[in-house]
């Protein structure tokens, strides 16, 4: 690795890949104003003085006014983040690509308006075509450049949960992005994000930045700069690291039609409860409840999403349900027999029987009626399961109700639907 004053850290990979440059940027959260970034995941909050916003809007950064000199270096820091940051959007305005951090997983940036930036993507991925990506805007003035049409519900819902994780399929302006983005279809799925490093690149990009998860297609989402690093170092053009994200998995994703129906085309960081506060009427679409019958020969997803296998680990993995102790007890005599096979096996579990597996990984999603912590620690659980070398991973079911439906959704598709009920 090479470091270059002013452009981050540089990943050199083979003679065949690009430079990758790395951009630290964590500097730029410890006073960005948002309780997700007041602290670590799983850790105390963080008290900071007071402090004076070098911008407006959602996720400005802010300085502390102290003159100490610990605080005269902290304010240099913060410059020298923030001039990262304007690095990695002229990336992005110069047509590469570029990974970043969002309350939910990293993204990995383009400029949906250019069809060969967000080829790259693709590219770099190992997307399938008629997978559409989401458009991200950092304020709600770019949407109308974007559609045709919001109607008073998708308002209703914007106002609501923008920033947030929640993303709407809409009617798509034609010639306003790459027909890459859409997949040929006739809408286009926007979002504006909660985190305060991606408000500000993608302002300073001053462009619409179509994004995907930043990971190898089908691998788990990344929930941390490394995990980028690992799947697309030498094959994008930088990363932007901003820490941990919050939500840990991605955003829902929703159609309005007509008659005002909100219709969950994935769920994910915004649950159906929470929408039904805002929305008459919440739906969930026949081809979520359908997944893992159609296979492959389904139609093009109208979402990011909705057809192909994800978030999968390299070993077997398979979802248990069913009353808690028959689960256990299912749990732990697969995973003798897994182990008398040769297996190197491992389990993601809830607090309340993590403990008493025998397997060689355990990994703890929090207690079972903390879905907000699975959430978080999902994907860096089946990254580790990998990292373990895992042939075997057995992982138990949750509720569906609220986050959970976001929780298992990723699980089921983890594991190819692979799915064992008990009891």
């Amino acid at each position: 690795m090479e470091g270059e004053s002013g452009l981050g850290v540089q990943v050199q990979g083979s003679v065949d890949e690009m430079v990758t440059r790395m951009w630290d940027v964590h500097v730029l959260l410890h006073t960005a104003g948002t309780d997700m970034h007041n602290a670590n995941v799983g850790g105390d909050q963080v008290e900071h003085e007071p402090q004076e916003s070098l911008s407006a809007g959602h996720g400005s950064v802010q300085v502390a006014t102290s003159n100490d000199e610990s605080n005269v270096k902290r304010e240099s820091a913060y410059e020298q983040a923030l001039a990262d940051l304007q690095a990695a959007a002229a990336c992005i305005r110069q047509g590469q690509t570029v990974a970043f951090p969002t309350e939910t997983v990293y993204g990995l940036g383009a400029d949906a308006r250019s069809t060969a930036a967000v080829e790259a993507v693709f590219v770099a991925k190992g997307r399938p075509s008629d997978n559409p990506l989401i458009v991200h805007i950092a304020h709600r003035d770019q949407l109308d450049a974007l559609v045709t049409e919001v109607n008073a519900t998708a308002e209703a819902l914007m106002t609501a949960f923008w920033p947030g994780p929640l993303t709407l399929v809409l009617p798509v302006r034609p010639g306003a992005v790459s027909p890459r983005v859409t997949a040929g279809l006739d809408t286009v799925a926007v979002r504006m994000p909660d985190h305060p490093v991606a408000l500000q690149l993608i302002a300073a990009a001053a462009c619409p930045v179509a994004a995907p998860s930043a990971n190898r297609s089908g691998r788990p989402s990344p929930t941390l700069a490394a995990h980028v690093r690992e799947d697309l170092a030498g094959r994008i053009g930088g990363i932007v690291d901003g820490g941990p994200t919050g939500v840990g998995v991605e955003s829902t994703v929703v159609q309005v039609g007509d008659d005002g129906t909100v219709t969950i085309l994935r769920p994910g960081g915004i649950t159906a409860e929470q929408l039904s506060v805002v929305a008459a009427r919440v739906a969930t679409d026949p081809a979520l409840l359908a997944e893992g019958s159609a296979g492959e020969a389904s139609p093009a997803p109208r979402s990011p999403g909705m057809k192909y296998t994800h978030y999968a680990p390299e070993g077997a993995l398979c979802v248990v349900e069913g009353p808690p102790a028959a689960v256990a007890a299912w749990v732990s005599a697969a995973l003798a027999e897994a182990a008398q096979r040769g297996e190197r096996t491992a389990v993601l579990a809830f607090a309340e029987h993590a403990e008493q597996y025998r397997a060689d990984a355990v990994f703890s999603l929090g207690g079972a009626s903390e879905l907000e912590e699975a959430a978080r620690r999902l994907y860096a659980a089946l990254r580790s399961c990998d990292e373990q070398g895992a042939t075997y991973i057995v992982a138990e079911a949750c509720s569906r109700e609220g986050l959970g439906a976001a929780v298992m959704n990723r699980l089921l598709k983890a594991a190819g639907h692979r799915l064992i009920q008990v009891g």
